[in-house]
């Protein structure tokens, strides 16, 4: 224990004594750093100065595509964003729809079994009234021809399966139009732009480096725009399809089962 006393007191002292001769070094060579720096304070002001006065400032986005839009011309960078608001805004509405008709097709059988056994074909009727999406449109088509026969329920379900399909894939053809157009007008401008360049060296009776330069700069930033429109908006067209098959997978199978539940009733 003492060993460990006198092992502690003299570590103890070690450090002190390091510490202390570390703080006389610092205050000695204080002045000196001091002094340093203040040198290299003055001595690196003008290449600063200079290096600052080369840097150009950061130009925000928005602020980047105001320029690049102005200058790729107002008329047909104004189509082609026009075709981008329409098709987002038909993109947008499309998959709202499709999520609303998304329907929990074995929790609606299975309610609409509960009910056919509890209140008959009116009870069932109610519960599909009261369930959204297109499936329960379906099953209410068909409990409304269901004193006509199996047959008949069968050609009903197909018949207004295919009428909800219309209505999943409504708006669709505009999006594919907008996509279609887009490239196709920045095309257009391109080839205006072009022309109006190629007036500009007529004009000028030389082929200057600056008017050609300016010209195509011009007519294809109109292409990019087009183009870029059409790839986003081919994005939202491949997934609102993409719902869409889902959906008719999930019809067809619940329409079988549908109709196995309501052979089985009839019986």
């Amino acid at each position: 224990m003492k060993k460990i006393f006198m092992f502690l007191a003299v570590a103890g002292l070690m450090t002190f004594s390091a510490n202390v001769a570390s703080a006389q070094d610092q205050e000695n060579a204080a002045p000196e750093a001091t002094e340093q720096a203040a040198e290299e304070a003055v001595a690196p002001a003008e290449p600063v100065t200079d290096l600052f006065a080369g840097s150009g400032e950061e130009i925000p986005l928005h602020q980047a595509l105001k320029t690049k839009f102005i200058e790729g011309g107002a008329g047909f960078m104004s189509l082609v964003l026009i075709c981008l608001i329409l098709g987002l805004a038909l993109a947008i509405e499309r998959i709202l729809y499709l999520a609303f008709s998304k329907t929990n097709t074995q929790k609606l059988l299975a309610k609409v079994e509960d009910a056919l056994k509890e209140g008959g074909v009116e009870k069932a009727k109610e519960v599909c009234r009261n369930t959204r999406g297109p499936v329960a449109s379906i099953f209410y088509q068909g409990l409304l021809r269901m004193d006509q026969g199996v047959d008949v329920v069968e050609k009903t379900i197909v018949n207004y399966g295919g009428v909800q399909m219309s209505l999943m894939e409504s708006g669709l053809s505009w999006i594919s139009l907008f996509i279609a157009i887009a490239p196709s007008l920045g095309f257009l401008g391109t080839v205006i732009g072009m022309i109006q360049a190629f007036d500009a060296i007529q004009a000028a009776g030389d082929i200057s480096p600056n008017v050609v330069a300016g010209g195509m700069k011009v007519a294809l930033i109109t292409t990019v725009g087009g183009l870029i429109v059409a790839m986003i908006l081919q994005v939202f067209y491949n997934y609102i399809l993409a719902k869409i098959d889902s959906l008719t997978i999930d019809m067809e199978d619940s329409s079988i089962r549908f109709v196995d539940l309501i052979t089985k009733y009839n019986k």
